[in-house]
């Protein structure tokens, strides 16, 4: 509902404090998007964790921040022509306590370089696929079934791994309350809004994409 959409998305700005923030977004290579719409439960929490777990180690390495950052991390399944599309939106903040808890900026206008949270975030998502696979977790249905021979399993995390899987970070320039008012739209609506709907009969629906 759109009341709490709004309740929603003041209450976040109410948490936003004076500082740098990014906006990221975490996807994965499409070759895996059938294993994970036959596993959501269990894929979706990966997408959280390994996304989570990247911001978390880049920001406490002395190398880049050496802090504790806060961030909130949300999972959107389509895309905008409605096909299957699981990736994370993260609002990460451009700062957090180091040892001394003293509050400390990225101090630049990128947080990490793409390059290392592209590779951190690819290695944590696929040890932790085969992880599952392994604990014999994962389900294989429809045209997922060839996965669940070893051979076949271990040739297409080689793909994976091979793949350039591309995160976007930048920086909000218009701040974090215009992320927040973006993810908004998304976390409080259905898939089709009113005004994309071009015709509507009794078989069928046209929409705009």
């Amino acid at each position: 509902p759109v009341n709490d959409q709004g309740k929603w998305i003041d209450a976040r700005k109410a948490d936003v404090v004076d500082a740098p923030y990014f906006h990221a977004v975490f996807t994965v290579p499409a070759d895996l998007n059938p294993l994970i719409y036959y596993n959501k439960r269990l894929l979706y929490n990966l997408l959280y964790s390994a996304s989570s777990e990247t911001l978390l180690e880049l920001a406490r390495d002395e190398k880049h921040m050496g802090v504790d950052i806060g961030f909130l991390s949300i999972l959107h399944t389509w895309g905008s022509n409605l096909s299957f599309h699981p990736h994370i939106h993260a609002i990460v903040l451009g700062g957090g306590l180091n040892k001394s808890l003293k509050f400390v900026t990225a101090g630049r206008n990128f947080l990490f370089p793409v390059k290392v949270v592209s590779r951190l975030f690819r290695g944590k998502f696929l040890s932790s696929l085969k992880r599952l696979y392994l604990e014999g977790k994962l389900s294989f249905p429809g045209d997922t079934s060839i996965l669940q021979y070893p051979q076949e399993f271990n040739s297409f995390l080689t793909r994976l791994y091979s793949t350039e899987w591309v995160p976007h970070i930048k920086e909000t320039f218009k701040g974090a309350a215009n992320v927040i008012e973006y993810l908004g739209r998304y976390t409080h609506r259905i898939a089709i809004s009113n005004s994309r709907i071009l015709d509507a009969g009794e078989e069928s629906v046209t929409f705009s994409v």
